[in-house]
């Protein structure tokens, strides 16, 4: 409370809400393909994320800024980077994805956190 001129004025109150602090969001994502011989290097698998958003929303969406953080060639999993407004279009084209050259693929969206720290560990191996 703040004395003004000898009376006591009540603190003011001020109430801030964040709907999300963190400007990016995380995915851990493998990649799902027909043939077990298949493999993609880190160029490929951006391009057919691109390829993706492209054939969703157009030219556009192929815009969309994302980064390939961490790729694993063997295990065909990554983690992608992208700003928290753009969540929605990239997830949505990951799961619409269906074929590369030819062949069917399936992105499966295995972790999703504002947080790059959360997606270290998986509470549910433990």
């Amino acid at each position: 409370m703040r004395a003004v001129g000898g009376e006591q004025e009540p603190a003011a109150f001020e109430r801030t809400v964040l709907r999300n602090a963190s400007p990016y969001h995380y995915l851990k994502v493998y990649l799902q393909l027909e043939s077990a011989t298949t493999r993609l290097c880190a160029v490929e698998l951006k391009q057919l994320i691109v390829s993706g958003l492209s054939s969703l929303f157009g030219e556009v969406g192929a815009a969309l800024p994302f980064d390939l953080l961490k790729y694993d060639e063997e295990a065909l999993t990554g983690i992608l980077r992208v700003h928290s407004r753009g969540l929605v279009k990239l997830w949505s084209s990951l799961t619409l994805l269906g074929s590369y050259q030819n062949e069917a693929c399936a992105f499966r969206v295995l972790q999703v956190s504002p947080f790059l720290l959360a997606l270290s560990g998986n509470s549910r191996d433990l």
